[in-house]
């Protein structure tokens, strides 16, 4: 007992005073919220009873009834079109912008920094300026695609169930691309110049350097990339509110929006905890997912 009060009042005490208070942070603001939600999804609640701890035990019933509403299967559907097309279009974007910019030429570190002004946006903000892009009247979208001849007549874009979706995730994307940009950047800068130099004495091409050497010695930062732009993409909310609110007829809604429907449009406060947890539990498996990988990667 006195050796670990010799240490915490040591040159260690600072460190360990400050972890506490971290600790102490995501217990009260990140921990009890969660077992609170979870807790609800578990129990009966009507407007009535949000502020009373003891409610009736629902048990899985609440789980079982928000999967067999009639637009639960388009919001799974949407939501893994929303985070599967997001992450690739902001991956494949980002990486080929920061080799971009790994390259030496004029304006290179003003054109970045362009870039990352959009990533520090917040979402309602990005939102508003792509409803005015998307507009079906009024938009430059649709000016721009009619005045190449693309497309010969408006397209309503936020208004149209076959375009709603992709309207939101082209935004993402945008709002995104930057983050990765960055992210793969410091990868990209982690890569030894030495090793391109030998592979160009050799005689390989830019093409068979980014595939031979650049992507398999980026497979970590890929990897913390994929994992981290997965769980930005699943809690995206302000971006969907912004835009389409989850229409029309459903054809944006997503399972973060829905969540947020059910417990605040329509007050159904059980079934929007429960797609709350479900999301939670998704972002765990694969925030555990690539901590074992990077783990993995280390022991090996």
């Amino acid at each position: 007992m006195n050796k670990l009060l010799s240490r915490v009042q040591g040159r260690n005490g600072f460190e360990i005073a400050m972890a506490s208070l971290a600790l102490l942070y995501l217990l009260l603001f990140a921990g009890i919220p969660l077992v609170y939600n979870l807790a609800l999804s578990f129990q009966q609640v009507d407007l009535m009873s949000p502020a009373f701890l003891v409610r009736p035990f629902a048990g899985l019933s609440n789980y079982i009834d928000v999967m067999a509403r009639p637009e639960s299967r388009m919001v799974v559907v949407n939501t893994i079109l929303f985070v599967g097309l997001s992450l690739v279009f902001q991956i494949v974007i980002g990486l080929l912008l920061a080799v971009l910019f790994m390259q030496r030429f004029p304006a290179a570190s003003f054109m970045r920094g362009l870039f990352l002004a959009g990533w520090i946006m917040p979402g309602l903000v990005v939102g508003a300026i792509w409803k005015l892009v998307f507009a079906g009247d009024y938009g430059v979208l649709n000016h721009a695609l009619m005045s190449i001849g693309l497309v010969h007549g408006k397209i309503f874009w936020l208004s149209d169930t076959h375009y709603a979706l992709f309207a939101v995730i082209i935004a993402n994307v945008w709002l995104g691309v930057p983050f990765n940009m960055l992210l793969l950047s410091v990868g990209l800068l982690g890569i030894p110049a030495e090793i391109y130099e030998a592979a160009k004495m050799d005689g390989a091409g830019p093409i068979r350097r980014f595939f031979s050497m650049t992507l398999p010695m980026m497979r970590s930062t890929l990897g913390a990339v994929v994992s981290l732009g997965a769980i930005l993409t699943m809690q995206q909310f302000d971006l969907i509110a912004a835009l389409t609110q989850g229409g029309p007829a459903n054809a944006s809604e997503v399972a973060q929006y829905w969540s947020w429907q059910l417990s605040f449009q329509t007050f159904e406060v059980s079934q929007g905890s429960a797609v709350a947890t479900v999301m939670l539990l998704l972002v765990l498996v694969v925030a555990i997912v690539y901590v074992r990988s990077i783990r993995h990667e280390q022991l090996a």
